[in-house]
């Protein structure tokens, strides 16, 4: 197994699957400005490893995260707007990372996503949620908004539900949230790491490039013309069945054997 050092994550990297726990237990991994530096950090090195198939979010303990840290958020009362802006500028940062990885991204959610937490929920690709879970847009009853964390939730969620959410920052159940669409799957807490390994055994028989080149056509083609989209779309199947990748997983399924990024 192999490991990166950083203050307020760990990150572990085995077979071919990166694992990234917030690790701030005490605090129920509430974020502050160090972990978004490391979260960074993390995500822009595993946009070049190659090693890397599939990347992994989770908190460690019984949170998964609460949002941003009180002690954080007690110095940034005494802000300037100027200051406020470069740090939230960083959790932008952040939720763009996250969302436009090229490895396939799964949110191990072992308990409750507040605020920005759920936010790095619908950041990611594939959200499996324990029962006892519970996520909450809950900005408003500060006086605040989820701002850099909204287009996720609206594209998770659409603008109905993200209406509800948003302006009540009620907590959701793990269910509710299911049913919403802001997860995909709700399992018993004992369940969950069987889970998050049939979805990583999933991806890792899929084509890396194949499911990089999904991501981009899921940020690019949605809430676009048709008539905007229709080259580009063209462009990249016909790229795909020349590329080395594609080549290779025609050739294996005429041949009828095990693409060679399998192994």
């Amino acid at each position: 197994m192999k490991s990166m050092p950083y203050k307020t994550i760990k990150v572990e990297t085995a077979d071919r699957v990166c694992r990234i726990t917030l690790n701030r237990p005490k605090v129920h991994n509430a974020f502050n400005y160090q972990m978004l530096l490391d979260l960074l950090d993390a995500f822009a090195k595993l946009g070049k490893d190659g090693d890397v198939r599939v990347v992994v979010l989770t908190g460690e303990g019984k949170s998964f995260c609460a949002g941003a840290d009180l002690n954080w958020m007690r110095e940034i009362i005494k802000y300037s707007y100027q200051e406020n802006l470069a740090e939230s500028n960083k959790v932008a940062d952040l939720m763009e990372a996250i969302f436009t990885c090229k490895k396939p991204t799964i949110a191990r959610v072992n308990g409750s996503a507040i605020g920005g937490g759920t936010g790095l929920v619908a950041a990611c690709d594939i959200a499996v949620v324990a029962g006892s879970a519970v996520l909450s847009l809950s900005e408003v009853k500060l006086g605040l908004v989820p701002a850099c964390i909204s287009p996720y939730v609206i594209r998770r969620v659409g603008e109905s539900k993200a209406r509800e959410f948003f302006l009540t920052g009620e907590r959701l159940t793990a269910e509710r949230a299911l049913s919403a669409g802001l997860v995909n799957k709700v399992v018993p807490l004992k369940e969950l790491d069987s889970a998050v390994d049939e979805i990583i055994g999933a991806l890792l028989t899929s084509g890396p490039e194949a499911i990089a080149t999904c991501k981009e056509l899921l940020q690019r083609v949605p809430g676009r013309p048709i008539s905007e989209v229709k080259g580009y779309t063209a462009e990249a199947i016909a790229k795909m069945r020349v590329s080395e990748e594609g080549q290779e997983g025609m050739s294996a399924f005429f041949e009828k054997r095990k693409p060679k990024w399998v192994g």
